[in-house]
């Protein structure tokens, strides 16, 4: 099991893990990964690694987009369509 890193080297990161994302948006594991599922989150995937990295910036950025859109009240498809 690895070791979890402090929140001062994760807001310094260019890249952070989707776990790292929930502790920086405070919304939950399972939403983000569905928001990654339906392409509303982009990602980079090394390929000796399976660990998804996420922008760190760009990525919160997306997700309070997401949520506000959400709070208006507009669906995952209306999102999606806007977002791509």
């Amino acid at each position: 099991m690895s070791r979890q890193r402090s929140m001062e080297i994760i807001l310094r990161s260019e890249y952070v893990t989707i776990g790292e994302l929930v502790r920086l948006t405070d919304v939950r594991y399972s939403t983000l990964k569905f928001y990654t599922e339906q392409g509303l989150l982009p990602f980079e995937q090394a390929e000796e690694n399976l660990t998804r990295r996420y922008r760190r910036e760009e990525s919160v950025a997306r997700i309070q987009l997401i949520r506000s859109l959400r709070a208006q009240g507009e669906t995952i498809p209306q999102i999606k369509a806007r977002l791509l």
